[in-house]
């Protein structure tokens, strides 16, 4: 039997060591705001034939206007998000269109987007999650409510999911300063994804920790996670394997637009299996031991003297 308790502050350490190098790049340098937060205009591209998306794409990036969205709508009907155009330079890409494709296309129907739209959908998804962790919270607490202390496990399963949503933005935000990847309204629908892909997971985990718990009620808590940990752990690594094949298809083989977010979603499914086994059972135990108690004296140790 592996000894997953054992290594734990290993993977403390590990999680630390990206989430801190995130925060940093976070706080340095942010992430890379693509249109849809920034603000910009989307046009409708015409052409009286089928032409190819990513030829399209090519000529926009030719213009200087790299970090252009396009989207098909069929019959040669294009969607293209970029930034604000005028007169010029709207001349200058049916110019260019023209000479690729060998046909002048129709830009038409301009629609200012606003970057105020995007950033109230993110504050909106920063509320959404607030309310479902603490939904997660009380339900947690009520479905494992014939344990000694339900509440932890509540507990430990939120602070997973803050450990996965920090790993995102911070593996995004090193990303976008190294590779110039940016975040769209998509990348919010990929965390929110990876929020329910994590608690899932973790459940399944802290379900079988509860049924053996009641079996034997008297086993020490760090025996009872381990072995939990080592009858799930087939589950979770098949689910997750099976699913980052599917992703890692999709990112090979789909759209471009759609890069973004399967890139989300695959690292949100790695950390979401790591966090479920070494972050979430591993406070369980270490909260058991009294860990956090100690924490908490060393940090405040005059309001604990007080109480005392």
């Amino acid at each position: 039997m592996i000894d997953f308790i054992g290594k734990r502050k290993w993977y403390f350490l590990a999680s630390g060591v990206i989430i801190l190098a995130g925060i940093i790049s976070l706080l340095v340098a942010g992430l890379n705001l693509g249109i849809e937060f920034t603000g910009g205009e989307q046009v409708t591209v015409k052409f009286e034939r089928e032409v190819d998306q990513g030829e399209l794409r090519d000529v926009l990036a030719g213009l200087g206007y790299t970090d252009a969205i396009v989207q098909g709508t069929g019959h040669g009907d294009y969607m293209v998000t970029t930034t604000l155009l005028s007169d010029e330079d709207v001349a200058q890409i049916r110019q260019a269109l023209s000479a690729r494709f060998g046909e002048e296309p129709d830009i038409t129907d301009p629609y200012a987007i606003s970057g105020s739209v995007a950033r109230e959908i993110a504050a909106d998804a920063s509320i959404a999650v607030f309310v479902a962790a603490i939904g997660i919270l009380l339900y947690v607490t009520w479905a494992f409510r014939r344990l000694l202390k339900p509440f932890r496990f509540g507990v430990c399963a939120i602070i997973a999911l803050l450990h996965d949503v920090l790993v995102v933005l911070g593996v995004f935000s090193i990303l976008g300063a190294l590779f110039h990847i940016q975040i769209d309204a998509m990348f919010i629908t990929g965390v929110l994804t990876v929020i329910g892909y994590s608690v899932n997971d973790t459940i399944v985990v802290f379900d079988r920790i509860r049924e053996n718990m009641l079996k034997s009620p008297g086993t020490p808590l760090k025996t009872t996670v381990n072995s939990s940990i080592m009858e799930t752990i087939g589950r979770s690594i098949n689910t997750s394997m099976t699913t980052l094949f599917v992703l890692l298809a999709l990112l090979l083989l789909g759209g471009v637009t759609l890069q973004n977010f399967i890139l989300v979603l695959i690292i949100g499914v790695v950390t979401g299996t790591y966090s479920s086994i070494c972050i979430a059972s591993q406070l369980l135990v270490i909260w058991e031991e009294g860990a956090f108690g100690r924490l908490f004296r060393r940090v405040f140790p005059k309001r604990v003297a007080a109480r005392g």
